[in-house]
């Protein structure tokens, strides 16, 4: 009998093809979900014309679906170590292409915004569900940038809504836009069928005929024996109160921490995206269309993130992270003062980059620090106590503005949270993270795949 730990085999694959094709799953939804979330933003102009409301009652429209998300990533991301992680990114798929979908039909601010909430909650709840995925499944050495490169879709989704936006607005009136994102759900059944399983699941469900022939995949040296019996380490094993353990074996005070970092970066992403544009212009400068900003903002984004992925399989992730956060504080405060214009599109790349892009590398962050039986988990409530700061940001610098204080003030306020949440990595204790504890117990993270399977092997 042949005893085979899955997480020492999918630690130490070599990237192959079935790799490749999670991470384009993964990828793709990531990228309808970012369009989701941005096609609002883009149509706001012409559903405040159409259903004549006001810029506040808009802003509340805009707003329905990032508590949907709040609700979506912690429900949603929860259920997901109970029913399947591949049913759960079903059914988010189904959640926000239907609803938003929905909202094209629409015609007053009420009907809008209850298809926006429902269509946030699946919005909300796909994002750590596709996190955990990617992260349970690819090799350790190139973990991060796998990570980073699938989430960077979600700006690719925020660009793409940017484009196609501009140009079926104008021919066919913004519930195109909406009608469009109903397209993912095509997808489903193709989703249900190819994205391989959650291998913790599938070992409490004892599907072992299916286990097997992912464990052949990822690791082409492996031959099925009937006689093979499949293990994780203590930590990763699907059981009991998955909430609970959040707090367990010393991982406490590093998930509050863990909130925090959410907490102050998706702050800073949303005042970013809800008021830079707005900031800029009363600043006297002329950048051009809205659309100019969210394109430089959201490839900085691409950047940061990819960037940042590398940097965090070569260097320790949690360092990386806060250079990354000094890089948002800096950048964004300097957005303050009066620069010449090149120097400003490279300071809203940089600001995205270290915003937007230091967001998907603590999504990395976390995947990586929490044991893969409650990784939806885990990710899950960080997102979702995370997803109040993006709901807070519009109102808190909203009335900074009204305010009327100098453009500096403005950027410090957005700025602070870079510093908050940079403490809050620092804090975080990774000698409780699960990847630290699985070195410390197999010492063969680095092994060869085949060495893997063979040493996991018995009499």
């Amino acid at each position: 009998m042949r005893q085979i730990d899955v997480h020492k085999v999918a630690d130490a694959a070599r990237f192959n093809g079935f790799h490749g094709r999670v991470l384009l799953w993964c990828a793709l939804i990531i990228i309808f979900d970012g369009y989701d979330l941005a096609v609002a933003g883009i149509a706001v102009p012409s559903i405040m014309k159409d259903m004549g409301v006001t810029a506040q009652n808009a802003g509340f429209m805009v707003s329905a679906a990032l508590f949907g998300m709040m609700f979506g990533a912690i429900f949603l991301g929860t259920i997901a170590d109970k029913i399947g992680r591949r049913k759960a990114i079903a059914i988010c798929i189904g959640l926000f292409s239907i609803f938003t979908a929905a909202a094209g039909f629409t015609h007053d601010p009420y009907t809008f915004s209850a298809m926006r909430f429902l269509a946030g909650l699946g919005i909300g709840g796909v994002m750590p569900n596709v996190v955990a995925q990617m992260t349970e499944y690819a090799p350790k050495r190139i973990r991060s940038t796998m990570v980073t490169l699938m989430f960077s879709g979600y700006a690719v989704g925020g660009m793409l809504a940017a484009l196609l936006g501009k140009g079926l607005i104008v021919t066919y009136g913004w519930s195109s836009v909406f009608l469009a994102a109903g397209f993912p759900i095509v997808l489903v059944p193709f989703i249900l069928k190819w994205l391989p399983e959650s291998m913790p699941y599938l070992i409490k469900k004892n599907r072992i005929e299916e286990l097997k022939m992912i464990v052949a995949r990822i690791e082409p040296n492996y031959r099925p024996d009937a006689n093979d019996r499949f293990s994780l380490p203590a930590e990763d094993r699907a059981e009991g109160a998955q909430i609970g353990k959040l707090f367990l074996d010393g991982r406490g005070f590093s998930t509050l921490m863990f909130w925090v970092a959410f907490f102050m970066c998706l702050f800073m992403v949303y005042a970013l995206s809800s008021w830079l544009t707005k900031l800029m212009a009363s600043a006297g400068y002329s950048l051009g269309s809205a659309l100019t900003f969210v394109l430089v903002l959201n490839f900085g984004a691409v950047i940061g993130a990819v960037g940042g992925g590398w940097l965090a399989d070569r260097f320790h992730i949690k360092y990386v992270l806060v250079g990354m956060y000094a890089l948002a504080a800096v950048s964004i405060t300097l957005l303050g003062y009066k620069v010449p214009t090149e120097a400003l599109f490279i300071l809203v790349g940089l600001a995205g980059a270290s915003t937007i892009g230091t967001q998907i590398v603590t999504y990395a962050y976390a995947g990586q620090f929490y044991p893969m039986a409650i990784r939806s988990t885990g990710i899950g409530w960080a997102s979702g106590v995370g997803r109040s700061g993006a709901i807070l940001a519009p109102i808190v610098i909203g009335t900074l503005v009204g305010m009327a204080l100098p453009l500096e003030k403005n950027f410090m306020a957005i700025a602070v949270p870079a510093v908050i949440a940079m403490i809050a990595v620092l804090l975080i204790n990774n000698k409780r993270s699960a990847s630290a504890q699985h070195e410390e117990v197999s010492g063969t993270s680095s092994a060869p795949s085949s060495h893997v399977v063979s040493s996991a092997s018995g009499a």
